[in-house]
């Protein structure tokens, strides 16, 4: 029997994403486990809002817990959207929103350096919480490209492609992408206390 984990969203990208990187552990999406709770996010580091997530499921439905906080830092502005990417344009969550207003705040802008960061916050048990840490480096496009991904990936092209990570198959993307990185890590861990 496969080990259990619940991964602290309701993105369904994100979970296709771990379940596909994940194959050894059975990742239960927040829906499997019957919570609807609208967690909060409201720490100012992406390591504080995934333990908020991760604690948030493990205190009151029981299960381990990852939970992940990613975003995208880009060097123009100061490191913004950062952690408040996914609301970077308001509380709807909308993509095509949130790139329209990267491209408005970049335009003219030459230097379009920038980096997807997540971490992720293992809650598993008694033990103190664990953290795992993945990034990737890139530039951000003048105009979307691709239709595969989601958030900023059709505006983000990693450093030594040609491509953004929406024109990426999902097996390129996890290859090279911060999730991925992360991910990675926190398996590496896990095989470890088997």
């Amino acid at each position: 029997m496969k080990a259990q984990i619940v991964l602290a969203s309701n993105n369904a990208h994100k979970l296709a994403e771990l379940r596909s990187m994940l194959p050894g552990v059975e990742v239960l999406g927040l829906a499997d486990i019957g919570c609807h709770d609208d967690i909060p996010e409201t720490a100012d580091t992406f390591a504080g809002n995934a333990l908020l997530k991760a604690r948030w499921v493990k205190e009151r439905y029981g299960y381990d817990c990852i939970a992940d906080d990613s975003g995208l830092e880009v060097d123009a502005l100061a490191g913004a959207p950062g952690v408040y990417s996914a609301r970077f344009a308001g509380k709807a969550h909308d993509d095509a929103t949130n790139n329209a207003l990267l491209l408005q705040r970049l335009d003219g802008v030459t230097d379009r350096r920038a980096r997807f960061r997540t971490v992720i916050a293992l809650v598993q048990g008694a033990d103190e919480p664990r953290y795992f840490e993945g990034t990737v480096e890139g530039t951000i496009l003048t105009a979307p490209r691709g239709t595969d991904g989601f958030g900023y990936d059709p505006l983000f092209m990693p450093c030594g492609w040609t491509r953004s990570f929406a024109e990426a198959t999902r097996e390129e993307k996890n290859a090279v992408s911060h999730r991925g990185n992360a991910v990675r890590a926190l398996c590496t861990f896990l095989v470890g206390r088997e």
